[in-house]
């Protein structure tokens, strides 16, 4: 049916170019750029015009769903878990629409940092003007005037943003499973001040401007029967071009331009920015940092420019599952020295929790998050009871302990 359908759709620009190769010269141009048109249609994107439209609700009970008290989200009527093939055979619409979804869970996560953690969320640059793009970050009251212990927390990769670790395991699990909300929650109450990274706001999106050419025959010198043959091409340049975008943006999606933040256009930019702006500048004689997959990137990054002040001011660095390299990102050897001691990496394995397992790389330890496969590595970090061995030689046991082993945060 679909290859039938793309026939017809395909027809009047098949009878177009036929037309254009009985010309001239003249008409080669055109011919070539009818070409390319047809090499970038792809027939699965033709279909999209049988879509629904991409017009969907901005809170969660317009979705009719809601976290019940178990911080599982649940539909509203049917109690029954979110359904991703809300429509049968509508791929992208159900991508669009759980796309949707998930902004709308970021921003009550974001609601449950300032609300039930007490976290203040803090716009950067801290000297924004008010028309530039700007993020933010969450700390708690006393992030910066503890004097005894601050914990860092660094999302990995992707759409996650701050207080997340999986928005997949947020929708399909639980709160629990897919967010820090229990790491700051214990943090807190064992008396560390929490600073909640935002590594992937790194712009903003707004509207590409809408460019008017003007058409050159207004102010040609050129005989009129041959202007009006000239018009009378670029109209039909400009309905086919029309009808393929028809197919290609069959919901007229808005065309967007991305404006970076200052400073903090890349999750390494923006550890780096927070760590001068607010971290350095905190009293916490120890400062611990959990970073996930591409946090750990980030991690060694600002270890990398800012090595001596890490140093002096990182106790510890609880890794899970980074991607970081050291040779790659050109770690130099004492800094490779104090990861081996200052640092561990979780990562998925076989082998029992914490169980040693061989690295290629020489760097940091890296043990076992057990059977639990890479969606559970945080909760195995924070159930285990393995201690980090800091540069004084001191054993600590940063608050990444809790007994809810076999559960999911990322």
């Amino acid at each position: 049916m679909s290859i039938t359908l793309s026939s017809l759709i395909l027809c009047p620009i098949w009878i177009s170019m036929a037309q254009i190769q009985q010309g001239g010269p003249d008409e080669k141009e055109k011919t070539t750029a009818l070409k390319d048109l047809l090499s970038r249609i792809d027939l699965d994107e033709l279909m999209k015009k049988d879509e629904p439209p991409l017009d969907f609700p901005d809170t969660l009970e317009g979705f009719e769903y809601a976290f019940n008290e178990k911080g599982q989200l649940r539909h509203i009527k049917t109690g029954e878990p979110f359904v991703f093939n809300y429509r049968e055979d509508l791929h992208r619409w159900n991508q669009k629409r759980y796309e949707a979804l998930g902004e709308i869970i970021t921003k009550y996560v974001y609601e449950l940092l300032e609300k039930d953690c007490n976290l203040k969320k803090i716009s950067i640059p801290v000297d924004a003007t008010e028309s530039e793009p700007k993020s933010f970050i969450f700390m708690s009251e006393d992030a910066l005037t503890n004097p005894q212990k601050l914990m860092v927390l660094i999302h990995g990769s992707g759409v996650v943003r701050a207080g997340q670790w999986a928005r997949r395991l947020i929708i399909n699990e639980d709160l629990d499973s897919g967010t820090q909300i229990p790491f700051i929650k214990r943090a807190m109450d064992e008396g560390y001040g929490v600073i909640v990274l935002n590594p992937n706001e790194n712009y903003i999106e707004v509207e590409k401007p809408k460019i008017h050419v003007q058409s050159s025959s207004d102010s040609s010198d050129e005989p009129a029967e041959k202007r009006e043959r000239k018009d009378k091409v670029s109209k039909e340049t400009k309905k086919r071009r029309d009808f393929y975008e028809k197919y290609r943006n069959p919901q007229r999606e808005r065309e967007m331009m991305q404006l970076y933040i200052r400073e903090n256009g890349s999750p390494e930019e923006h550890a780096i920015y927070v760590w001068d702006h607010f971290i350095a500048q905190s009293a916490a004689e120890n400062v611990f940092f959990v970073a996930h997959s591409y946090g750990g990137l980030a991690f060694v990054e600002l270890m990398i420019q800012r090595e001596a002040d890490v140093k002096n001011k990182v106790t510890a660095v609880a890794l899970t599952d980074s991607v970081h390299n050291v040779w790659h990102q050109e770690a130099g050897k004492t800094i490779r020295e104090w990861m081996r001691e200052n640092c561990c990496n979780w990562v998925s394995s076989s082998e029992p929790l914490d169980t040693s397992v061989e690295s290629m790389l020489p760097d940091c330890p890296r043990v076992s998050a057990a059977h639990l496969g890479t969606d559970n590595i945080c909760m195995a970090l924070w159930g285990s009871q393995t201690r980090l061995l800091t540069s004084r030689g001191e054993w600590m046991e940063p608050l990444l302990l809790t007994s809810r082993v076999s559960e999911s945060i990322f």
